[in-house]
């Protein structure tokens, strides 16, 4: 943040100062995952960025966008399709799930494999897909 501010990217800076903000509140709060924290930024940032372009104001937009995108950099790397593939696999076969009904009990065994690497939208639509086939 103190770098942002003496290279005079203001931008950069406020966007720091907001996630350290969010991380003080959910510390206060005895959350600890920091993880969680700049998911749930980084998702607000990008539904305001949605509906910002609805709205004809793609400045603003773009605004929310780069801040959606400072934010994805602190984030650890996203699984690609084919080991989130691997893992839905298996936790479909250990839960011995074989209908959309039982979807819950896959979600509840990937979701703390992934936790960080894939969103939880990505990872029901792929458990969704292996449970109607």
């Amino acid at each position: 943040m103190t770098a942002s501010v003496k290279a005079g990217d203001r931008e950069r800076a406020n966007a720091l100062r907001l996630i350290a903000n969010e991380l003080q509140k959910a510390a206060k709060e005895g959350k600890t995952d920091e993880v969680e924290v700049l998911q749930r930024e980084r998702k607000r940032r990008l539904e305001a960025a949605d509906a910002y372009q609805e709205g004809g104001r793609e400045d603003l937009a773009s605004s929310e966008w780069g801040e959606a995108e400072l934010i994805g950099a602190y984030l650890p790397e996203q699984l690609s399709d084919e080991e989130l593939d691997a893992i839905v696999g298996d936790a479909v076969a250990e839960s011995g799930a074989s209908s959309p009904q039982e979807m819950g009990k896959v979600m509840s065994l990937v979701m703390p494999k992934v936790k960080g690497r894939a969103e939880g939208k990505r990872v029901s639509e792929l458990v969704k897909g292996k449970l109607a086939s």
